[in-house]
């Protein structure tokens, strides 16, 4: 049997200071997300997902606290579309990926972690990154710490005011 090191694992396992609130309002607050923030704007915000499904994972929201779609206004959603898109461009630019999965969970049954606050995800995708690992193991292989790859996006999302 082969061993798959991830020591930066245990923080999470251990964490016992986890933030208490919304992730995305904290975000929008600046005082959450370890950092991962990527950008805020006046309508929307882009931050990294903590606990990806590969390598790159974004998550796109609103600044306002909504759960769905329904009350947002069409500023709020033109320019959370733009983000989403501005997500999608810097991917491409700095991770080369073969596509990308880009969704919105809206509800728990529709498998939303954080229901209360809607969000998009983004997860660029690469032709081989699920394999026997995935399928077998139920584990993911991330080939790049997640800080590394936020300081590559970072610059990407600056401008974001």
């Amino acid at each position: 049997m082969e061993n798959l090191w991830a020591p930066w694992r245990m923080t999470y396992i251990l964490e016992e200071d986890k933030p208490e609130g919304c992730i995305f309002c904290l975000a929008v607050d600046g005082k959450g997300a370890d950092d991962l923030v990527l950008g805020v704007g006046e309508h929307s915000l882009v931050m990294m997902n903590k606990y990806p499904y590969n390598n790159g994972h974004l998550l796109v929201a609103p600044r306002r606290h909504l759960p769905g779609l329904d009350r947002l206004s069409d500023l709020e959603m033109t320019d959370l579309l733009s983000t989403v898109r501005r997500a999608v461009n810097a991917l491409k630019e700095v991770m080369n990926p073969e596509g990308f999965n880009v969704g919105l969970n809206l509800g728990r049954v529709a498998g939303a972690g954080i229901e209360e606050h809607m969000h998009f995800h983004v997860v660029p995708r690469w032709g081989g990154d699920t394999n026997f690992m995935t399928v077998f193991g139920e584990v993911r292989v991330i080939p790049e710490h997640i800080r590394a790859t936020c300081d590559k996006l970072r610059p990407y999302f600056a401008d974001l005011k």
